[in-house]
């Protein structure tokens, strides 16, 4: 492992050579499989990861607003968007809700818009300058997919880093964040019915909220590990409700 590890640091010291005599051997190269290994080779070695502005790296922004100054908060935006989208699903899923539960239902969406608005949509899952305990990244942007829902790990270990390059940026949009349980099958038709059937009880809203919204129950997963098949998971029936909180008088 240590000749490996010594070569590969010699190599990466070296690369604006290697670069170079990769760009020679490419334009030479007709075999298209040597020319996509070439090509990778340059594309990744070339790459301006730890550059944060626009000027700095003006190719990484191409095709964005222009009100994106820097890498960390296109790339907090473009997780806030995703969390946004999930509260938009819960908040029109309230048609299918019962009509006297309506209104209850729509006073849960409100407590979790606010909340959502306070810790601003969790964009600090893709925000590499975040502490590494809210953060889905290394502090360079290496993502690493967490495997499909039904287990630990990612058997292909795959990996990105979208703060790289433009194609990697555009590629880590397949990415998915990943309900385990999931959100359509399961968690908001199970509100639904909780706020329908809740008798007088108090719904845990903050139960479902960590379910829809947060990594308590979101993986981040490569594509090719996001299994569309139904999860057959549901909620842990004795979260749905909470105890009301008693205020006992001192006689």
């Amino acid at each position: 492992a240590s000749d490996i590890e010594g070569f590969l640091a010699a190599f990466y010291n070296r690369r604006e050579a290697v670069v170079e005599a990769a760009r020679k051997l490419l334009s030479d190269e007709q075999a298209p499989r040597r020319q996509k290994l070439l090509a990778d080779l340059i594309h990744n070695l070339s790459e301006n990861i730890l550059a944060e502005g626009r000027e700095d790296d003006e190719k990484w922004f191409e095709g964005l607003e222009s009100r994106f100054k820097n890498k960390s908060s296109y790339m907090r935006y473009s997780c806030e968007s995703r969390i946004r989208s999930y509260m938009k699903e819960v908040s029109s899923f309230i048609s299918n809700v019962h009509p006297t539960a309506r209104d209850a239902y729509k006073s849960i969406i409100d407590l979790m818009s606010d909340k959502l608005k306070s810790v601003k949509y969790n964009g600090c899952y893709f925000d590499r300058r975040e502490e590494e305990a809210v953060r889905l990244c290394t502090t360079e942007g290496w993502f690493s997919c967490q495997g499909p829902f039904d287990r630990d790990d990612c058997p292909c270990k795959h990996s990105i880093n979208p703060y790289s390059n433009r194609e990697s940026r555009i590629l880590f949009s397949t990415w998915n964040l990943d309900h385990i349980i999931e959100k359509k099958r399961a968690v908001v038709p199970e509100l639904a019915e909780a706020v329908k059937t809740r008798d007088g009880r108090e719904v845990n809203w903050e139960y479902f909220y960590q379910l829809l919204f947060t990594v308590d129950n979101l993986k981040l997963v490569h594509i090719a590990c996001h299994k569309k098949t139904n999860h057959n998971l549901s909620c842990d029936k004795t979260k749905i409700y909470r105890k009301r909180k008693q205020n006992h008088k001192i006689s």
